[in-house]
């Protein structure tokens, strides 16, 4: 049976607390669909040094048992412990994989381990999570309560993955007879650095705006990875006032944020994490 989903609340990011996380989320997004969104910070793990405390990467030069009990803290606190959780190898690309059962959750791992950069997930009792620092967390819910996960670096951005994801959410509602245009998707930019921060090559700058217009142009060299996003969005349906920014600099708010560019490559990975009991 195909199915028009119905219309949620504007998205919005406040400050949650969960057992000794505080995160960002939207709660009236979880009231309505279930679905759990997260954009971690520093805080509440148990790494060290340049990692602390609450690294998410298990990439970088972490110890790994403290990857593993940060991100069991993680899915505890929010629900998720014992459902199977995808994590991709994140490699600048464009590869979006979907869940379309929790059957399929070890398959999918194994594929996003090769390399992908954004996850669909199109059922309950499945979680993902990316991971970040500095670049572009997105995340994006439909009504029915299939979401996206997408890591959007500079490259990311401009090869429009985040809304290659949007299509692929689309896609696979209408698999399950769901009918839902993009128009009604709520999508979360999550922190990331921002256009002061953001200094590019002028090969790169001129790329940018050649594919997605002088709006993405914060002076010379300086390039909004935000507005960049909101015109690819856009071009698939998303509407304007279903977008909403976190307004968080990782490079300014490094304290509660890790950033590559502000601690010179040595630094842990925080996380946009998804959930739907």
């Amino acid at each position: 049976m195909n199915m028009t989903t119905r219309e949620l609340a504007r998205p919005r990011l406040d400050t949650g607390r969960f057992a000794s996380l505080e995160v960002l989320t939207d709660e009236e997004l979880f009231r309505q669909t279930g679905v759990r969104i997260a954009f971690t910070g520093r805080a509440g793990g148990v790494s060290e040094g340049s990692y602390a405390s609450l690294n998410l990467g298990d990439h970088v030069e972490d110890d790994l048992a403290c990857v593993q009990e940060n991100r069991r803290r993680l899915s505890a606190a929010l629900g998720a412990e014992r459902a199977p959780l995808i994590v991709p190898h994140q490699v600048h690309g464009d590869v979006v994989l979907t869940v379309a059962n929790p059957a399929d959750a070890p398959a999918v791992q194994e594929r996003a381990g090769e390399g992908a950069d954004g996850i669909v997930v199109a059922c309950s009792d499945v979680a993902s999570l990316l991971c970040f620092a500095d670049c572009m967390p997105v995340i994006a819910v439909a009504p029915s309560g299939t979401f996206a996960v997408v890591h959007a670096g500079w490259r990311g951005v401009m090869a429009e993955i985040a809304a290659k994801a949007v299509r692929e959410l689309v896609r696979a509602d209408r698999e399950r007879g769901v009918e839902t245009p993009p128009s009604l998707v709520n999508v979360y930019l999550g922190p990331h650095i921002h256009a002061e921060c953001f200094e590019t090559s002028e090969d790169i700058h001129r790329q940018f705006t050649e594919r997605l217009g002088e709006v993405c142009s914060a002076g010379p060299r300086h390039i909004d990875l935000a507005a960049a996003q909101r015109v690819s969005l856009s071009r698939v349906g998303v509407s304007p006032e279903r977008i909403v920014d976190a307004g968080v600099c990782t490079v300014c708010e490094n304290e509660a944020y890790f950033s590559y560019r502000a601690q010179g490559g040595v630094c842990g990975r925080h996380g946009a994490f998804a959930f739907r009991a």
